[in-house]
């Protein structure tokens, strides 16, 4: 009984806190864009954005004096590790530095505007120009198939409810894309191949679904998914923007306190367990209560 109560147990800590599922979602994603690209994720990278990260969240910690949310820091190190390239990696550095501490620096009604991992990205890729990218993350077919799956399944599984914003935007981008191609008679190869790749993935079941930098009502999501959707394919079909997802999400994270005011709902936090008390990110929302035989 002690070892089923012990698996019962760690098992009720992951689906009670939905960042759990999106650590391990992150962490195979990382596995598999290091195993199968020559320029995928790298270890020393990695190691890197989670030093940004948690000096940040350290640092906004005891300025907030709150508690220390080292799964965020975490989620946004392993999405930089993925999504990002650079000359140097420093770079990743100041990438976690930048994203976790604007998620500090800027905040409306105690709610972060911006994806720390998006904006971290958007700012070196704006202030050190050619020296940082987004990699498109081409894995191949199989290898992207397998992680849409582990991102579908994370999603499903975690506590954030947050499937109808990430096919939003999915198919609201397709849409247009392939729409486009159809209108002016281009093969469809050209939008399934912008479609095609894992920085797409990365971005629709792990950033864009951050439930504490969106819209709390389904009806709010649902719009915000669509307007990134559409800026984003602008992007792509006009001036040809770098990581235009991302800079889509950016320039739009200013309508989510928007949203949230025309459509109230009730906010979403991560736990409600003692690792968040009286911080920031206090939670109460998306926990499951353990099982009565487990509790004294």
């Amino acid at each position: 009984m002690g070892v089923r109560n012990r698996a019962i147990e760690a098992f009720c800590a992951i689906d009670g806190d939905a960042r759990h599922w999106q650590i391990l979602a992150l962490s195979g994603l990382f596995s598999i864009s290091f195993l199968t690209s020559d320029f995928g994720a790298k270890p020393i990278n990695l190691g890197m954005a989670i030093f940004g990260a948690m000096v940040a969240q350290l640092i906004g910690t005891i300025a907030t004096k709150s508690s220390l949310q080292w799964k965020s820091a975490l989620i946004t190190s392993l999405s930089l590790s993925i999504l990002l390239r650079a000359t140097s990696p420093w770079l990743w550095f100041a990438a976690g530095v930048i994203g976790v501490g604007l998620k500090f620096a800027v905040r409306l009604n105690g709610k972060h505007i911006f994806n720390p991992a998006c904006i971290g990205i958007v700012a070196v890729m704006l202030i050190f120009g050619r020296e940082a990218w987004v990699s498109p993350g081409q894995w191949g077919q199989a290898p992207l198939l397998a992680g849409y799956a582990l991102a579908l399944a994370a999603l499903v599984l975690s506590s954030a409810k947050r499937l109808d914003i990430a096919l939003g935007f999915l198919v609201s981008f397709a849409a247009i894309m392939i729409g486009r191609a159809i209108w002016l008679g281009d093969p469809l190869s050209i939008p399934l191949h912008n479609l095609s790749s894992g920085a797409l993935l990365v971005f629709a079941f792990f950033m864009i679904t951050d439930p504490r930098s969106t819209p709390d009502s389904r009806i709010g999501r649902v719009i915000f998914a669509m307007s990134v959707a559409a800026l984003a394919a602008w992007f792509v079909i006009g001036p040809n923007v770098r990581g235009a997802p991302l800079m889509a999400l950016a320039v739009l994270a200013i309508l989510t306190p928007v949203l949230d005011r025309v459509f109230r709902a009730r906010r979403f936090e991560w736990t409600s367990d003692k690792e968040n008390s009286n911080g920031p990110e206090t939670a109460h929302v998306g926990v499951r209560a353990r099982p009565r035989f487990l509790r004294a």
